[in-house]
């Protein structure tokens, strides 16, 4: 999957973590904070809860990638500042 990465008007660089991306923190200040939480629930299916980012609460969702992917959707749409299709 190509890397997420965007520049802000006044020049801050936001991206969505993966390992590949690390040399970028090597660039200046890096603040790394926690976007969502993708976790389980009681009867073994998956939400993801994009509250750190003011989002809302993703699924239930029966495989955990499906999750995964609508966290990534919802993200990358804030990040352009758009809203992302709904999902459920």
């Amino acid at each position: 999957m190509p890397a997420s990465i965007f520049v802000r008007p006044d020049g801050t660089v936001e991206f969505l973590y993966e390992d590949g991306l690390r040399p970028l923190l090597e660039l200046g200040p890096v603040t790394i904070t926690r976007a969502s939480h993708v976790e389980p629930t009681r009867d073994g299916r998956w939400t993801a809860d994009l509250s750190p980012r003011g989002g809302p609460l993703l699924g239930p969702f029966t495989l955990r990638q499906e999750a995964l992917d609508a966290e990534r959707a919802w993200l990358e749409a804030h990040l352009h500042g758009r809203r992302p299709a709904p999902r459920r």
